[in-house]
């Protein structure tokens, strides 16, 4: 497992439909070490705090291999690292094999998976096209979030090493499909709503799923 990119960018106005709004989507790849801070990266911001940033959005991970699948699935080839507003590019971590709670030291940062991404349409600025979220969406293909828990220098190039496995956990895949999806059993819900490193907003909408089932 490897750090491929890290990426930064700081929030910008950007033209939407009729007007402009504000947005740090815009990631670009940093050459050297950055510091990893509590709540974000070193010269890397977020435009709306009330829905992104963050203890459990603190940094974002989206894994390399999707690139591939997203420039054949959408005939383009100028897909760059922090196309998607990643922090960190990362390989070999596929939503499927990282479980919330799961804890990685990325060089001298220790950080643990908190929650999936979920798409908002700023996804869909950046792509220059108002139907990707929910083609993003449906392929839950999302990255994840990270909580930094111990502060430190990254930098591309770094290995990737799983300190902690997650114990009576989901994988963000999963995690994904239960808040995102249909289809999911009471004990799915029950099970999710109980992962203690699951960022709190998402054991919210898991209990309020099982509230409103028979």
């Amino acid at each position: 497992m490897q750090l491929v990119s890290v990426n930064v960018g700081r929030p910008r106005p950007v033209a939407y439909r009729d007007g402009m709004v504000s947005t740090g989507i815009y990631k670009e790849p940093v050459a050297g070490p950055v510091w990893v801070r509590r709540l974000n990266l070193e010269g890397d911001g977020q435009a709306d705090l009330t829905v992104h940033g963050g203890e459990y959005k603190a940094v974002y991970a989206y894994p390399f291999e999707h690139y591939a699948f997203w420039s054949r699935a959408l005939g383009r080839n100028d897909l760059d690292h922090g196309q998607f507003g990643e922090n960190l590019t990362v390989e070999g971590l596929i939503e499927d094999a990282v479980y919330i709670g799961d804890v990685f030291r990325v060089g001298e940062a220790l950080l643990q998976v908190s929650q999936p991404r979920s798409p908002c349409f700023k996804l869909g600025i950046r792509m220059g096209d108002d139907g990707f979220v929910p083609r993003f969406t449906a392929e839950n293909r999302t990255g994840f979030y990270l909580r930094v828990l111990e502060e430190g220098r990254i930098a591309a190039g770094d290995a990737i090493e799983r300190i902690e496995q997650a114990n009576d956990s989901i994988n963000v895949r999963d995690a994904f499909r239960l808040r995102h999806g249909s289809g999911g059993t009471r004990a799915e819900y029950e099970y999710a709503a109980q992962v203690d490193a699951l960022a709190p907003s998402w054991r919210a909408a898991f209990e309020k799923r099982l509230a409103g089932m028979p």
